[in-house]
């Protein structure tokens, strides 16, 4: 509500806000996980005066100086290391990282003991005083989360941009208004056993992903869905058409239903037909903008793009939605050009931590040299075979997954009776030398490695930098 005083507008004051406020000061709290989204509630929960314990599964010693220092200064208790929730008892509300899944069993023994189990991202969604958008899907969140919010700042809101992506956004709760718009990525881990749902909801796609750590793909799925699980009739849900399992989201929708489609000509929603993407409404077709004029490669590309535009078409005119599109360049480490070498062209597709992802990549060039191989998700690498043997010249793998994608590739082989170079790497740096020494004028060398990153390194935006930098220190003959 606003707060008034002799007819003079004081500011928006968010009634919930101060009621959690209220409820944390003295109030028992856990913290598990000092990752991104947690490391920001220690000054708030400091703040509110609540009871709070840390527990993190790395030593003491693994974690940053400036963090155990600030958990001292604050005067918090700690449970690290092995074990490190064997003290989690008696608490009032925990607050989870995204990397703890609510399965674990002193979780589900607190839950049932009363305590509230949330994470920064749901308890912002509760208590945001405007509208939400969110998105998760297996591949394109980040690209079409980005495009939305552009789309919206341009289109003139002040939104804040979080989630998966930007920055943690609870601590920025004083500061937002009605007014404003809250965009986020959102991950299935995010997403699940969460009980509220974003305004506008947006599932780009869904294939098996994170298999590694979720005990089944059903309970991926179902973690997806919560997305729009807890819309009222007032809610929006966008859904990619052409993927069976977020089509039949619908089913269970309880609001606005829009489509978007490369493959089906719908009678509602935004296609990409042929070279056009447009908008149809029934049956009406109206031109938005050609593939031509955007930047960003691939059809994968133009389904996010279309996902954008139905999520933001009722917020913002179509001059500016165009405009955006027509100039965005596209997010860090997906299918970002590196540069020019001797006529070769070397793309970063390090986002590329799925079979589908880099499927996708792959759809986007001619003459390819794939780089590709990581850390094992246990995904199933049966449907990368046939695009790498139709669209890929030379392979060259690396880490956990290298086996698996050659033996899939050379089965597909055999059955199409074609050669193709394999190289098996031990290292990122033997894999672009080798890239370079084959690499001929005209060809395309594409890092996407179609697996997790955490075999060798930190996380994806490591290995894409790496990548990038041991590019960018190869010779150019003279």
């Amino acid at each position: 509500m606003y707060i008034n005083k002799g007819g003079i507008n004081l500011g928006f004051k968010n009634a919930k806000l101060e009621e959690f406020n209220n409820y944390l000061r003295n109030r028992k709290v856990a913290v598990i996980g000092l990752g991104v989204s947690n490391i920001p509630l220690l000054d708030y929960l400091h703040n509110v005066k609540a009871e709070v314990w840390i527990f993190d599964n790395r030593p003491k010693e693994q974690i940053p100086k400036e963090i155990i220092y600030k958990i001292n200064q604050y005067n918090f208790e700690t449970s690290l290391g092995e074990n490190y929730l064997s003290k989690l008892l008696g608490f009032e509300i925990i607050f989870r990282s995204p990397s703890c899944m609510p399965t674990m069993p002193e979780l589900v023994a607190e839950r049932k003991r009363g305590a509230i189990i949330t994470t920064e991202i749901e308890m912002l969604m509760e208590i945001a005083p405007c509208k939400i958008i969110g998105v998760t899907g297996s591949d394109g969140k980040t690209t079409t989360t980005t495009l939305i919010y552009e789309i919206l700042k341009k289109g003139g809101y002040n939104c804040y941009l979080g989630g998966n992506i930007g920055t943690p956004l609870f601590t920025k709760l004083s500061e937002m208004m009605p007014e404003d718009i809250i965009v986020l990525e959102l991950s299935s881990f995010q997403l699940m056993e969460m009980k509220v749902s974003p305004d506008i909801a947006v599932i780009t796609n869904i294939s098996p992903n994170h298999l590694n750590i979720h005990k089944s793909y059903e309970e991926y799925i179902d973690a997806k869905k919560n997305i729009f699980k807890y819309q009222d009739e007032n809610g929006l849900l966008v859904l990619n058409y052409d993927n069976d399992i977020t089509k039949s989201c619908a089913q269970e929708a309880c609001g606005e239903i829009r489509y978007f489609s490369s493959k089906e000509k719908l009678d509602n929603g935004i296609i990409v037909d042929d070279t056009v993407i447009k908008e149809c409404t029934n049956k009406l077709r109206r031109h938005i903008i050609n593939t031509e004029d955007i930047l960003l490669r691939g059809i994968h590309n133009y389904e996010n793009i279309s996902a954008a535009i139905a999520a933001t078409k009722t917020l913002v005119n179509y001059d500016t939605i165009i405009e955006v599109i027509s100039t965005f360049k596209g997010v860090e480490h997906r299918l970002e050009f590196i540069r020019d070498i001797n006529g070769v062209k070397w793309y970063n597709d390090s986002i590329g931590t799925s079979p589908t992802r880099t499927i996708a990549g792959i759809k986007s060039f001619e003459n390819i040299i794939l780089i590709a191989g990581g850390y094992d998700k246990h995904l199933d690498y049966l449907p990368i075979a046939k695009p790498i043997v139709e669209k890929v010249n030379s392979l060259i793998l690396i880490g956990q997954t290298a086996q698996k994608i050659c033996d899939v590739v050379k089965k597909e082989l055999e059955f199409q009776n074609k050669d193709m170079e394999i190289y098996m790497c031990n290292t990122l740096e033997e894999t672009v030398a080798v890239a370079n020494s084959i690499a001929k004028s005209g060809q395309i060398v594409l890092f996407s490695p179609a697996s997790a990153s955490f075999d060798m390194f930190k996380d994806f935006a490591d290995r894409g930098n790496k990548f990038k930098k041991l590019v960018n220190t190869i010779k150019i003959d003279e």
